[in-house]
């Protein structure tokens, strides 16, 4: 096996660490004795775990071992699959690499593994090839889009011993979904303790949609609009979202995740204090083949943080332009996005020169967004349409007539006084829980 995995070319960059490189070094090792059989045997075994670990967590079936060689195959960002992604014209001897490389998934994939477990006096990898994983719905994984698409390039390649034909499927998955982590993820944050990368996937994202926000029609009409030209390769803003808690800033912002994925949205979430490294990110996204969002929740700074500096001049001002396939969403609790008081403007006033230049200062972060939605909380009618409304969706809710929901609901209002989206579904539990 090892002869094999030395010889790959663009595929090289699997990682040295990978199971599949890991049992190429403990095969030599028993073909070269250099441990006891037992001992080669018991390091085979840690891997076939890891393996079988990985199966499980993104639900493989039928053929755990195909179905990890697909795996490194669709995760794989290496210039043939970048270029595939972007659906450049692949020149001749970078498909004669990708062709070597593929010979030897083939190989890979039907490896006969019967002489080895003789030796060893061991069957893990008969049993992979025949594993079963627990029935379960699809759409209940927090992994759903990686299982799916893994599974739907093994059903393309597992059987095809063509090389030719092997290319063409796996070119063809790389134009459909991309390549990589961004190829099988939604989301995404920046990790600063994965070696090696910067940004890491966010495996179980809502499966929220805009249908179920109730009301704020006009608001997500305008947020949709925006979002739509921006995935078709039109003109568009960033977008601030602001007004009270609750109402369903954030979770508009996830339903157009749901809505636009297919179509090649991503977005990427990024804390406070991780804007240092928004422009490292843009370097990593602006070639891609995806559309992304740079999505900042809960946007607010004090007087004395300066970390809005390097968002000024990632949104617009610093020398390198803003990708074209990039834009900033952004929510808040309130428009003016640097927290002001009237002893600030006092102290402003009496001890700045260019007083003028200060308050733009303060003010020119939230004018860099092009579009700036409202969100405030409705009107007590509002808020009980809204009730009855979450109550119809729930069966388990229907014994209690609409006269007794709203006195019930206006009783819970007097304690919250909150008119919001976050209140309503909070009422709903509430009820759920009696």
């Amino acid at each position: 096996m090892q002869e094999l995995t030395y010889k790959l070319v663009v595929y090289r960059n699997i990682d040295r660490s990978s199971p599949l490189m890991r049992l190429a070094e403990i095969i030599k090792h028993k073909d070269c004795k250099t441990f006891s059989d037992d001992k080669v045997a018991s390091m085979l075994l840690d891997k076939v775990y890891n393996i079988i670990e990985l199966g499980n967590k993104y639900q493989f079936d039928c053929d755990i071992w195909t179905n990890y060689i697909v795996y490194l195959i669709a995760t794989s960002e290496n210039p043939f699959t970048l270029a595939a992604e972007r659906r450049d014209i692949v020149n001749d001897s970078l498909k004669s690499f990708a062709l070597n490389d593929f010979e030897i998934f083939i190989k890979l994939i039907h490896y006969d593994f019967s002489e080895i477990e003789r030796d060893l006096k061991v069957d893990c990898f008969t049993m992979m090839k025949n594993y079963k994983n627990k029935d379960r719905n699809i759409g209940d994984l927090a992994y759903n889009n990686v299982s799916l698409r893994i599974k739907e390039l093994y059903n393309e390649i597992k059987d095809e011993t063509d090389v030719n034909k092997f290319y063409e499927k796996v070119t063809a998955f790389y134009k459909k979904y991309g390549a990589g982590d961004f190829g099988l993820y939604k989301a995404f944050r920046i990790s600063l303790n994965k070696e090696n990368a910067l940004l890491t996937p966010i495996a179980g994202t809502s499966n929220m949609t805009f249908s179920d926000l109730i009301g704020y029609e006009e608001q997500k009409k305008a947020l949709i609009q925006n979002t739509d030209a921006f995935v078709n390769g039109k003109s568009a803003n960033n977008v601030l979202l602001y007004g009270d808690a609750g109402t369903g800033k954030s979770s508009s912002i996830k339903s157009l995740l749901n809505m636009y994925y297919e179509k090649g949205l991503r977005m990427i979430e990024v804390y406070k204090y991780d804007y240092k490294y928004l422009p490292e990110i843009l370097s990593i996204i602006k070639d891609r083949n995806y559309r992304f969002i740079i999505y900042l929740d809960d946007l607010s700074f004090e007087k004395n943080e300066t970390e809005y500096k390097y968002l000024k001049a990632v949104i617009e001002g610093g020398l390198e332009v803003k990708p074209e396939n990039v834009l900033v969403y952004a929510t808040s609790n309130r428009v003016h996005l640097l927290h002001e008081t009237f002893s600030d403007r006092q102290e402003v006033e009496k001890d700045d020169v260019h007083m003028s230049d200060t308050m733009a200062e303060q003010t020119s972060l939230a004018s860099r967004f092009g579009l700036t939605i409202a969100y405030f909380n409705v009107k007590r009618q509002e808020f009980f349409d809204m009730i009855c409304a979450l109550v119809s969706e729930n069966n388990n809710l229907s014994s209690i007539n609409k006269e007794e929901l709203i006195k019930r609901a206006s009783l819970w209002n007097m304690y919250h006084n909150d008119y919001s989206g976050r209140s309503a579904r909070q009422f709903i539990a509430h009820l759920l829980t009696e």
